[in-house]
């Protein structure tokens, strides 16, 4: 029954976390980014703060300050990044480039925290960075410069999300992954606040492109953070984390099939581009 639960729960995470940047690609058309990004916290933490409000006494009083730290990079810093970067580069590109994160990962891991490691994953990382170049330039023909300066905040993203792995492995790794998701957001839910009603917010709540902006950004922060955190955490449980990261082949895939129905497409290179990336993803991740 787990061989069989394992599939499924690789095949749903792909999903959720795969829609994951067409959502925000809506969600900017009544909002703004700032809007976006903190609303997408504030949604998510409300929900965690229902279900997993009991596991924050289990996080020791010294453990808060790594609890905050992982929140900024692990999701504060992300939530605002990506929905700036989709203002002027494409959800599917986006999905693509979120790929580094293992890549990015393993070098944090090397050059930081002492991370062994092996001569194919250095190849993999290397490969992986030829396949972002090639992804970035790839779209000359078709995008503006000015894109390349959003597109570097997609690449910023991943780092932050790598970062923030290697801090819980390193800080956190006797916490259940519940406690430090709820912890999360629970540090961010104040700051996530004071940005969303520093904008005009307030002015704009009512009208009707606002609220159906919202309901994106809501079934983004529940279901696409809040729920599949979840999953994901079941998933490594009932199988491993080698197989539970696979997923982060399916994220693209889907990503670039709501792409297409939204009327976005890569170039022939950008397409090579993405090849490569997963090439070098998954030479990182080979045992």
């Amino acid at each position: 029954m787990e061989k069989k639960l394992k599939w499924y729960l690789l095949l749903l995470l792909g999903l959720i976390w795969g829609s994951s940047f067409i959502l925000i690609k809506k969600g900017l058309i009544g909002l703004s980014p700032f809007q976006l990004g903190a609303l997408r916290i504030i949604f998510t933490a409300v929900f965690l703060l229902v279900i997993g409000f009991k596991n924050l006494a289990e996080i020791k009083h010294y453990q808060w300050k790594y609890i905050a730290i992982t929140a900024l990079f692990g999701t504060f810093l992300p939530a605002f990044l990506f929905a700036i970067a989709e203002t002027q580069v494409s959800s599917s590109i986006c999905s693509i480039l979120n790929s580094l994160t293992p890549l990015n990962t393993l070098w944090i891991g090397i050059l930081s925290f002492g991370l062994s490691f092996k001569r194919s994953q250095f190849f993999g990382v290397l490969i992986g960075l030829i396949g972002t170049i090639i992804l970035i330039f790839g779209g000359a023909t078709v995008g503006s410069t000015e894109n390349y300066t959003y597109t570097i905040l997609v690449v910023i993203a991943s780092v932050c999300y790598a970062l923030n792995v290697n801090l819980i492995k390193r800080y956190l790794s006797d916490v259940k992954p519940l406690s430090i998701t709820t912890g999360n957001f629970t540090v961010m839910l104040i700051p996530a606040l004071i940005v969303l009603f520093s904008t005009n917010f307030t002015s704009i709540m009512s009208e009707s492109k606002t609220q159906h902006a919202m309901l994106f950004i809501m079934i983004l922060g529940i279901l696409g953070t809040g729920v599949a955190n979840v999953l994901f955490f079941k998933l490594i449980q009932i199988s491993t984390p080698v197989f539970a990261s696979s997923v982060t082949y399916l994220i693209p895939v889907v990503a670039f099939v709501w792409g297409m129905l939204d009327h976005e497409f890569l170039t022939p290179l950008q397409c090579f581009g993405a090849f490569v990336i997963l090439i070098g993803v998954y030479l990182a991740n080979k045992k």
